[in-house]
């Protein structure tokens, strides 16, 4: 344990590992709303949040879950569930006239290709504009569940370890080989129904 005079106690959040007070600094001296992406052991988390003298205030909102009512039928915590996660995101922010954004990851290790650049980049193609370099995204491929499918397809003469692995993609009536037209018709379905929801509010 630290002793003498000159020890500070630091802030909560960051003990618990929630907060880093530095890079958030930085974000919120800019001036610009945040595009906060976290993950759970179930889903993936997307807010646009503005840093307001009272507190932080949560302006638009997506999760993973959410894409349930859009038609996906896959992983709630893999890579094309990030991108639709922030694909769906964007959507919503744009229907709100939030255009711009700087990314958030908290403190989850910047790695290229992570989930949290695969739900920027959703973002990001629904229109937004988020300052993030094109090297930290995934490729196209494994965005769209290319990979799944593929590894999905490598089992194929082993039924049973099929069904047991991908057991949660049989349950939800999808075949883990359809993932990638999953993912696309899911992807319209988001901008079409958003489209009408902000044109109904209009």
């Amino acid at each position: 344990m630290a002793n003498g005079g000159m020890y500070k106690v630091k802030f909560r959040r960051r003990r618990e590992g929630k907060t880093n007070y530095k890079k958030r600094a930085v974000m919120v001296i800019s001036g610009k709303n945040r595009l906060v992406v976290r993950r759970t052991n179930r889903y993936i988390i997307t807010q646009i949040i503005q840093a307001r003298p009272e507190g932080d205030v949560t302006l638009v909102s997506a999760t993973s879950k959410d894409l349930r009512k859009f038609g996906w039928k896959g992983g709630l915590k893999n890579l094309p569930a990030a991108y639709l996660t922030g694909f769906l995101l964007g959507k919503r922010a744009l229907s709100r006239g939030l255009e711009n954004a700087v990314l958030d990851i908290g403190l989850h290790v910047p790695m290229a290709g992570a989930r949290v650049f695969a739900a920027a980049k959703g973002a990001i193609d629904a229109g937004m504009e988020i300052p993030q370099s094109e090297d930290s995204f995934p490729s196209e491929d494994r965005i769209s569940g290319k990979h799944i499918a593929d590894y999905a397809s490598s089992m194929a003469s082993d039924e049973e370890k099929l069904k047991s692995r991908f057991s949660d993609y049989f349950r939800n009536g999808l075949n883990p080989g359809d993932v990638v037209e999953n993912f696309e018709e899911t992807k319209k379905k988001i901008e079409e129904q958003v489209k009408a929801e902000a044109k109904a509010e209009a």
